[in-house]
């Protein structure tokens, strides 16, 4: 079963990406490997002017998969995921999220590198990978990009959860609406007005060039930070542990080491 589902919109200038795995829409390696070889694939479609990313059913994404975060698979699971970002990188296509219900860890790193972000009340949205005993290496590098460090290190550090409107108050995302259905109805009004009357050259050249910084600090860090978690961090009696006791449903006993 394919975990994404793709529709062309527009007159196919604009892509509608759904993650859709029939439950939490978790972040895998299947349906990180099925969204990177889409996203290769519009490389050379030169008319695709926007690509939008939201979750089938009542939420965005629960996050990438745990029990893909054990010591023997944290490499791989890393690989395969910043490879997205790379991937979102090198396309320069402007992309928009549009997010309901649990946007968390994994699940917020995708929309957190679009360049816009809607979501509507139901939204909830943070890093919550500290509870586990580890930390959120693409979004240690965009959030403080996005929102200044002080918002940043509370929310990777504290892995609080924060409402939709919080979110827009800390300028996190774009806009907050009422429901979905409203969301999308404004999203499809926004993209009428803001991108369709444009040039899909120059939308790649603007967003490259108002990406410069950000992209930039994703291409410096992000390898220096998967060395880290996977040479490091996993090497720790904790970061082992709070995965472990995730997965068996039970409280971590933490060793602080």
């Amino acid at each position: 079963m394919q975990k994404i589902k793709v529709e062309y919109l527009y007159e196919c200038t604009v892509v509608r990406v759904i993650l859709d795995d029939g439950k939490a829409n978790i972040l895998d390696g299947i349906m990180m490997g099925e969204l990177t070889e889409f996203l290769v694939s519009l490389k050379s479609k030169k008319d695709i002017k926007l690509i939008t990313f939201e979750g089938g059913g009542n939420n965005f994404s629960y996050g990438a998969s745990v029990s893909e975060h054990t010591k023997d698979k944290a490499g791989e699971m890393l690989k395969a995921f910043h490879k997205l970002f790379f991937t979102l990188i090198d396309l320069h296509i402007p992309t928009l999220a549009k997010l309901s219900g649990q946007c968390l860890g994994g699940g917020f790193e995708l929309p957190l590198a679009c360049n816009f972000i809607f979501a509507d009340k139901s939204a909830m949205i943070g890093q919550p990978e500290i509870i586990l005993g580890v930390f959120a290496p693409p979004a240690s590098i965009m959030l403080p990009l996005k929102v200044g460090n002080a918002k940043a290190e509370e929310l990777l550090i504290t892995g609080r959860i924060i409402s939709a409107d919080e979110a827009k108050s800390i300028g996190l995302i774009n806009e907050v609406f009422d429901d979905k259905s409203s969301m999308d109805a404004a999203t499809d009004e926004w993209i009428r007005k803001n991108i369709l009357g444009k040039s899909a050259s120059a939308l790649r050249f603007a967003t490259r060039a108002a990406r410069a910084t950000f992209d930039f600090f994703m291409l410096k860090y992000l390898p220096e930070f998967s060395e880290m978690y996977v040479k490091e961090m996993m090497e720790t009696h904790d970061a082992n542990e709070g995965i472990n006791a995730f997965l068996e449903k039970r409280k971590p006993v933490w060793k602080n080491c």
